[in-house]
């Protein structure tokens, strides 16, 4: 089973419409199709994002389906400590922490909308896929 980081944004998408390559991935995780490895500060990031008002304005979840979603995400998928200290790996510090929970956690991939993070496509040998890319990678994962 592939293991991968999934970046916020693709977690934003996901809440904002039930259609789409974000909802996918997530409908992916929930079915157990993938393992998605998570750090503390991703974690709080997500929360906070999803409980934006702009965002909750705009979004198909509840506050209730949003604090359970956060309590899922802690609970089901894999933990890194997010402590590894990765400092020419990126430019843009902001999303360091995603490349840090990839190595802790091992995983096979990073999926990101994020362009400073795709413009790496490859990062301690761990790959870098865009939300758009990443479905069929899966696709083809369960295929082999």
């Amino acid at each position: 089973m592939l293991k991968v980081v999934i970046d916020t944004n693709v977690f934003v998408s996901a809440i904002i419409t039930e259609k789409g390559k974000p909802s996918r991935i997530l409908k992916a995780w929930r079915e157990k199709k993938l393992e998605v490895i998570i750090s503390p500060e991703i974690l709080k990031e997500i929360g906070q994002i999803i409980f934006k008002s702009k965002i909750k304005k705009i979004s198909f979840w509840t506050d209730k389906e949003g604090c359970q979603f956060i309590k899922d995400l802690a609970k089901i998928c894999i933990f890194t400590s997010g402590s590894l200290k990765l400092k020419k790996a990126i430019k843009h510090a902001p999303d360091r922490k995603f490349l840090v929970a990839a190595v802790e956690g091992k995983a096979d991939y990073i999926v990101s909308g994020d362009r400073h993070l795709r413009d790496l496509k490859i990062c301690k040998g761990i790959k870098i896929a865009s939300v758009a890319e990443f479905p069929q990678i899966l696709e083809n994962k369960r295929k082999n």
